[in-house]
């Protein structure tokens, strides 16, 4: 047994409300620089849709993720390592720019030095790709809140597979919002696809970043992400991705969009897992399985062998103490909710979902009926707006028994805290209905309602690597590049056309 430590998210979609106010924070903070206009490292998707870049689910074209040969080994779907080989120069399964959205601005200048005349100035859209004048097509929330439209949703690979049983019928549409990040995933097959070695995944936390240093442009990682959550920067020709805002973390802080999140519905902790077993979990045959795969390879922190095995690998106590207090592990194995996105990908991601309840209780009280009736809440239950067998093609490969747990357990709860609330006697029949106790549906709506930020967010600060160097900046050491001049050069703000002091040799005149 291999232990390791992840960061890991779970998001109640029953909570979100489709501001997209975690995607403009995210923006401002990681991508708002040249040659990342296209680029959202968080971005909210209505669904049914055909999400961003569009139809990204569709691994039939884009090649994104893992799949099993015929000898049931893992291998990656965009082909064997000669295979990309030969197809280095010319990648064929790359979403091009029409595909994510030709970013613009607005021609602000014409308001002001438009000569005066009869008719109003106006400012007409600019290409930020080409600078000059463009039509606006599309762009990373082009389908917002427009999920039921039937002229939309024939586009979503998910809803194609289950499109038999459901008609999208004006009476009969449906929509959520799933906010999407990068899945910062135990097999990620962005980090396998890379042939210059810049993707890898941090031991001590699990994040999958990029070293832009050894970033050759060859996108091969782009096609290899079935999430489709790695860019390239044609300013810089380095690929970029979400960080998890590693430099918060490590200060035990949330990440931008959990922060600024107004539904309150992201949760952040680390767990532990076995790495021995994560490539026997992406290899299970049966898609439908994977989910419960991928479980298996999660530890239980309260296991004294977990954590004793976790103290020989070097995990710090109080990491071992954060997976105990971690909100991930309880809404994933204590209260059984979160559910992995497209798990058959065989990524084994580590940003889990929360299924969104539909609006049952009027549904149910409109029949005239109870609409707090635990009876009848259950029975409701297969007659959701949302369908199951949608929610399914999302988080468990296409096996509805887990969503339809999941839902009964928020059924369950609604039902249960509606008689406390009231000062009725508790029905300690409902929970168990659903295989659990009333303690443990009062500790769980407790966590999933009313939980404050430190319930929400157990995060352990990063530990120094220790080191025989003396203190101080390595920048400031004689001959340094961070002595005289300009000082060091901060790539991330370069605009890729001049030439800052210090990053390229200086030209000398023979």
């Amino acid at each position: 047994m291999k232990v390791m430590a992840q960061m890991a998210m779970v998001m109640n979609l029953d909570k979100c409300i489709g501001c997209h106010t975690c995607s403009v924070t995210c923006k401002q903070a990681w991508s708002n620089r040249p040659g990342m206009e296209y680029a959202w490292f968080n971005n909210v998707e209505t669904r049914p849709g055909q999400g961003y870049p569009r139809t990204y689910e569709d691994q039939d074209r884009w090649q994104g993720g893992w799949k099993l040969t015929r000898r049931g080994r893992l291998t990656l779907r965009s082909g064997s390592r000669l295979r990309r080989l030969l197809t280095l120069f010319a990648n064929p399964h790359l979403p091009a720019l029409r595909d994510y959205y030709e970013p613009w601005t607005y021609d602000y200048q014409n308001l002001i030095t438009a000569p005066a005349g009869d008719d109003l100035p106006t400012a007409r859209p600019v290409s930020l790709t080409t600078g000059g004048p463009t039509d606006i097509t599309w762009s990373a929330n082009w389908d917002d809140s427009l999920g039921g439209g039937p002229e939309l949703a024939v586009h979503d690979p998910v809803l194609r597979s289950v499109s038999e049983r459901i008609r999208l019928e004006f009476e009969q549409t449906f929509m959520l919002y799933l906010p999407r990040i990068c899945e910062h995933c135990l097999n990620p097959s962005c980090v396998a696809s890379c042939p210059s070695g810049a993707m890898y995944k941090r031991a001590e936390d699990g994040i999958v970043l990029v070293d832009s240093d050894r970033c050759r442009s060859w996108r091969m990682c782009v096609t290899g992400c079935p999430y489709k959550k790695v860019f390239l920067n044609h300013h810089t020709g380095k690929a970029e991705k979400c960080t998890f805002c590693f430099p918060r973390i490590e200060l035990g802080m949330p990440t931008v969009c959990a922060q600024t999140c107004v539904g309150r519905l992201r949760y952040i902790g680390v767990v532990l897992y076995d790495a021995d077993r994560v490539l026997a979990a992406a290899s299970e045959p049966d898609e439908k399985k994977l989910y419960e795969a991928q479980k298996q390879v999660l530890l239980d922190p309260h296991d004294p062998a977990v954590a004793a095995a976790a103290e020989r690998a070097g995990i710090p106590a109080d990491w071992i103490a954060a997976a105990r207090r971690s909100p991930i592990y309880r809404l994933i194995f204590d209260y059984g909710l979160a559910l992995p996105l497209h798990p058959e990908y065989r990524t084994l991601p580590m940003v889990w979902y929360i299924p969104p309840l539909s609006p049952i209780v009027d549904a149910v009280r409109d029949t005239g009926f109870d609409g707090e009736n635990a009876g009848n809440l259950f029975a409701a239950v297969e007659a959701l707006r949302i369908p199951i067998g949608y929610l399914a093609g999302l988080f468990t490969a296409g096996d509805p028994e887990p969503v339809r747990l999941v839902l009964r357990r928020l059924v369950a709860m609604r039902s249960y805290l509606r008689d406390i609330n009231l000062g009725a006697e508790p029905d300690e029949t409902i929970p168990a209905a659903v295989g659990m106790t009333g303690t443990a549906m009062r500790e769980m709506y407790r966590l999933l309602a009313v939980a404050k930020a430190e319930d929400r967010y157990v995060i352990p600060h990063a530990h120094a690597e220790p080191t025989d160097a003396p203190g101080g900046c390595s920048l400031d050491g004689d001959g340094g590049p961070g002595m005289g001049g300009a000082g060091p050069v901060e790539l991330f703000t370069w605009n890729g056309s001049d030439r800052p002091a210090g990053l390229f040799p200086e030209r000398t005149t023979p």
